[in-house]
């Protein structure tokens, strides 16, 4: 028998040191070559390491959270016969790793909201509200399939809650706000949920980048916000007879309209289309639009690119969109699909609430938030130099910007061409 020590391999791209994100052996276990030993994260994905040998593992480097360099130890294996070890700071030979999901720059959550149906979904993970009270469902038969998420399992059963008990959502999936109605029904549930125990729970993965990445932008960047209301209610219109009569098009959903309207309006505005190298005291101003979208999914926010995006009309923007969500959601997202955007559209979709004040994605300078769409009466011209009261949809604009970098004077005065081509949306299909 004879010790095998496989190094942390290098994972190329320039990437010096990984973080342990999840160990699929431990010590005493026997493996086979090729077997997924370990996933790690870098800075540019997350990477199943494969082990090389055959043999009983004697030793693991470090726990979940740690960070390994590459060429130091991460396992010891016991093997039969004499094997070649590593030479001292070299990985030792191994396939070579798959990404399996990438890791999001910076951001936050986005799903955009349609004013009457709320069915416009940023890229994000569609998460439709809690159906209105009522009762709870009779027992599912026997075997029925629950959905839910890991969270949402993790917190039924703190609770002490069978999921088959619980009423989903139309899609079949169970969210903490179906389980929030269940507790309202159900007063036997009640104190446990305020009796819950505090739990500690380590950040590392894609949580913890975000967080560095979030600090890093946030202590770099000298952010200030600008907010103005636009009226929605004739692009929504547009918006609806173009569904209406799309044949074999996609539906639209609200936010390749907004990306077509901020694509035609940032070519007077190339300060907003930048990416600013503060190490270096340089700022590119971009003639090709990438436009990142902060994107929730389950393995954490992510921010996809749509590459050269003004060049695409509303049609091809949404098949993009879809496209780039459902790569993130399934982590199969590429590294080049996650990185190099110019400028990032957020939002909140149905969530949004009156105003945000987003975080720029760094390296960039600026971000957008469109908010919620609401309904509610405003004045309008009558079109006899008078006015009338009329029921309207109304979303506010929000943008973050790097003062470095953009002035207030031109945030503002972008929002504003930018407001001026929302309101007159047949703008937006011509060429």
């Amino acid at each position: 028998m004879a010790k095998f020590t496989f190094n942390m391999p290098d994972v190329g791209e320039g990437v010096a040191e990984a973080e342990i994100v999840d160990w699929h052996v431990k010590v005493g276990d026997q493996v086979e070559e090729d077997q997924h030993l370990v996933d790690v994260m870098t800075d540019k994905a997350t990477i199943d390491i494969e082990s090389p040998v055959t043999g009983k593992v004697l030793e693991v480097a470090g726990e979940v959270g740690d960070i390994i360099s590459v060429g130091a130890m991460l396992l010891v294996i016991e093997v039969e016969g004499e094997v070649e070890e590593a030479a001292e700071g070299e990985a030792a030979p191994a396939p070579a790793p798959a990404p399996k999901a990438e890791v999001v720059e910076e951001r936050i959550e986005v799903e955009t909201s349609d004013a009457s149906d709320a069915d416009d979904a940023m890229a994000a993970d569609p998460e439709p509200a809690p159906a209105q009270p009522s009762p709870p469902a009779p027992e599912p038969k026997p075997h029925a399939k629950v959905l839910a998420t890991p969270a949402v399992r993790k917190r039924a059963r703190d609770l002490g809650i069978d999921l088959a008990q619980v009423k989903p959502a139309e899609d079949g999936r169970i969210r903490h706000g179906d389980l929030d109605q269940f507790l309202s029904y159900n007063s036997a549930y009640t104190g446990a949920a305020r009796t819950r125990a505090d739990e500690e729970k380590k950040v590392i993965g894609m949580r913890r980048r975000i967080a560095e990445n979030m600090a890093a932008s946030k202590r770099n960047i000298p952010h200030f916000s600008y907010v103005e209301e636009v009226d929605v209610t004739d692009l929504e219109d547009m918006r609806a007879d173009l569904n209406a009569n799309r044949g074999d098009k996609p539906k639209l959903t609200i936010l390749p309209l907004l990306i077509t309207a901020i694509c035609k309006t940032l070519p007077d505005f190339p300060m907003i289309n930048a990416r600013y190298d503060d190490e270096a005291g340089i700022v590119t101003r971009h003639g090709a639009v990438h436009m990142g979208m902060a994107t929730q999914t389950d393995a954490g926010l992510m921010v996809p690119v749509i590459r050269d995006a003004h060049a695409r009309n509303p049609w091809q923007l949404a098949n993009e969109i879809a496209r780039l969500a459902e790569a993130s959601r399934t982590g199969k997202a590429k590294s080049e699909e996650l990185s190099g955007g110019t400028l990032t559209v957020t939002s909140l979709g149905p969530l949004g609430g009156v105003a945000t004040t987003p975080v720029i994605n760094r390296p960039e300078v600026a971000i957008i938030g469109p908010n919620r769409i609401i309904e509610r009466p405003m004045y309008v011209a009558d079109g006899n130099g008078g006015e009338r009261i009329e029921k309207r949809k109304l979303m506010n604009i929000s943008i973050s910007c790097d003062h470095r970098v953009v002035d207030g004077y031109d945030a503002a005065s972008f929002i504003q061409a930018l407001k001026k081509l929302i309101e007159t949306p047949v703008l937006l299909l011509a060429d």
